[in-house]
């Protein structure tokens, strides 16, 4: 069974001294691709050195929401330089945000606009965050749709009702082990109407780590808070799989054909 996790942060400091064995451990399981998402431009330059010596890591680039007032006044052209420099990357994590401190959503809304018309004029899958301001978004995708090639809503928590539109607009939908937690019971349970060719799977590794008690695997590290080993994909498609009631190694087969559809690969 061969596995490819849709949304990840494998650039994160919190993993340096682990990748190298967290990914020997996927790789073990059969996960063998990584689409891994910078979140700022200081770690451009890190998802790149991945891309280029990692087996199996794709990049995508872009401004978390998050983090955008980091930015730099030439971003955009660093962006669409990058991007044009790395024709298999994609766009993202970008989106929109009202969970955090003090959002200035207008702000937001500019840099996610500039995001999608990249993902337009190059032709890239883009990957959207969204917390607390789903209207919001629905709005801005209105007025600057993405590339046709679709765009992936990653740890999809949006109303249930929107799915529907969301389809129809070009969306993928992942599911991450941090859904596993009793608390999340409605997000999970929307995932049941989402059509099987728009979904994906993910681990948003190295957060998002599913309930201890259910956790495949485990990073320690000193002086952090556990996190989530990216080799936890297995938890979501096994999840999916009872929620759907479908054969795991049926549903692996579908997950791997959504990935390949909306990123390009082989």
């Amino acid at each position: 069974m061969i596995l490819s996790d849709s949304h990840c942060h494998l650039q994160d400091p919190r993993l340096r001294g682990h990748l190298t064995g967290a990914l020997r451990e996927c790789r073990a399981l059969g996960i063998t691709r990584w689409m891994v998402n910078a979140t700022r431009e200081s770690d451009w330059p890190a998802v790149t050195a991945l891309a280029t010596t990692e087996p199996g890591v794709y990049a995508s680039y872009g401004l978390h929401p998050w983090w955008q007032k980091e930015r730099s006044e030439d971003w955009a052209r660093r962006l669409e330089a990058l991007l044009k420099e790395h024709p298999g990357a994609a766009i993202g994590e970008t989106g929109l945000d009202r969970w955090m401190e003090n959002p200035d959503l207008e702000d937001q809304r500019r840099v996610l606009e500039t995001h999608l018309e990249l993902s337009r004029s190059l032709e890239r899958p883009i990957t959207l965050h969204c917390l607390k301001a789903w209207p919001e978004l629905a709005a801005c995708l209105k007025r600057s749709p993405p590339s046709k090639r679709g765009f992936l809503l990653h740890s999809y928590a949006g109303p249930e009702s929107m799915i529907a539109e969301w389809v129809r607009a070009g969306a993928y939908f992942s599911l991450s082990p941090g859904f596993l937690h009793p608390r999340k019971a409605n997000q999970l349970a929307a995932f049941k109407n989402i059509p099987p060719h728009r979904l994906l799977i993910e681990t948003d590794a190295p957060d998002m780590p599913p309930p201890e008690k259910v956790a495949l695997h485990r990073l320690e590290v000193e002086g952090v808070h556990p996190l989530n080993h990216p080799a936890n994909l297995r938890l979501c498609m096994d999840q999916l799989a009872v929620s759907l009631e479908v054969c795991p190694e049926i549903l692996a087969l579908q997950l791997e054909k959504n990935a390949a559809g909306v990123f390009g690969w082989a």
